[in-house]
């Protein structure tokens, strides 16, 4: 076998239990013969920041690529819709004009979903956080003139006035944000929204064996080609020990979002998550992982559950129908919800410091 094939068969492997590459570029296509004339099939392309793979098993190699590439372009559709970095995007013309009128549909379906989750989370989960997420950015380390934490609780402060996802106005097909300076961000809660999209789309091509990863948002449906649940693993903060646990997944999908990826400023207490209730990022948590039937509503769930105070947390995805959750607190403490089911064997030891889920 040549390097690149052993490479791309890791990947494709790696992949499967949650784990995302370090850089960019596409897995290539990996195809292999699992008996009974069936074929494992696996496809990655980058997107969102991350790298987006699909693998599924089916009886025709041709049909299931179809239906990945047919995927892959829906996913690049709808990012172009709801990705706030682009200048071209609905939501990017939504934060610059304050309104947008017939917005695309999908734009206004996760707008309205994502403001659902904080009228249930009780204000914690806020698309209009973007002015403190992107105030909070421009702390990273290296860019000039980084104010002081005096001069930074001040600007927290004086953009607080302009959080408020309770607000939001949906009016006879248009959207408007009532405050000049508000905007909204679907980082939350978009990614997962894209990877059901991927699985619908799976699925209208009749395939229903596959496990969809968007850099820890994951989506599965069916079986492994042994017959068993799809493994994943969920990331230990620290990256230094065996990971918390490895749960199976059929039929379900899992979010898992984590402080410990990505920080802006040296001390590290300000990361890409921000509380719109004290402006700040969080500091219960390092990871929390949901499990949930969509995507969309996993990401959601634990973005929202990062915020609370991780026995409250708990508390909050056990009030949700079919949904699990598995805290990493500060400390390192473990919290399990009453539906997380961690399975007896635990095929991750050995595997460790590998880039995983996370959000």
């Amino acid at each position: 076998m040549d390097s690149a094939n052993h490479l791309a068969r890791k990947m494709a492997t790696l992949a499967e239990l949650g784990f995302q590459r370090v850089d960019a570029s596409p897995i290539p296509p990996v195809v292999e013969p699992v008996g009974e004339g069936r074929f494992k099939l696996t496809l990655a392309r980058p997107s969102m920041g991350t790298l987006v793979s699909v693998t599924a098993i089916h009886s025709s190699r041709d049909l299931s690529q179809e239906a990945m590439g047919r995927a892959f372009l829906e996913m690049e559709r709808v990012v172009d819709v709801l990705n706030r970095y682009d200048p071209a995007s609905a939501v990017s013309y939504l934060n610059s004009e304050g309104a947008i009128r017939g917005p695309p549909p999908e734009l206004s379906n996760v707008l309205g979903r994502a403001l659902s989750y904080h009228r249930a989370s009780r204000g914690l989960f806020d698309p209009t956080v973007q002015p403190l997420v992107d105030l909070i950015r421009s702390r990273r380390a290296g860019v000039p003139a980084v104010p002081s934490a005096t001069a930074l609780n001040e600007e927290i402060q004086g953009l607080m006035d302009l959080v408020d996802g309770g607000a939001v106005e949906f009016n006879d097909g248009s959207i408007r944000l009532p405050r000049s300076g508000m905007g909204v961000t679907l980082d939350g809660i978009a990614k997962g929204y894209v990877v059901d999209r991927i699985a619908e789309v799976l699925t209208e091509y009749g395939l229903t064996d596959y496990l969809v990863n968007a850099g820890g948002d994951i989506r599965s449906s069916g079986c492994r080609e042994d017959g068993e649940a799809w493994q994943v693993a969920i990331q230990d903060p620290d990256k230094s020990t065996d990971f918390p646990d490895v749960i199976p997944l059929s039929g379900m999908a899992v979010a898992t979002s984590g402080s410990y990826e990505i920080y802006y400023d040296p001390e590290r207490t300000h990361h890409h998550i921000v509380s719109s209730l004290e402006g700040r990022s969080p500091q219960h948590s390092t990871s929390v992982s949901v499990v949930a039937p969509t995507a969309l509503e996993a990401d959601a769930l634990a973005t929202s559950a990062f915020v609370m105070d991780p026995d409250r947390a708990v508390a909050f995805i056990d009030s949700m129908p079919r949904c699990a959750c598995l805290i990493v607190d500060r400390s390192g403490r473990q919290l399990r919800s009453a539906r997380w089911r961690s399975p007896g064997a635990h095929p991750g030891k050995g595997l460790r410091r590998v880039t995983g889920a996370g959000s």
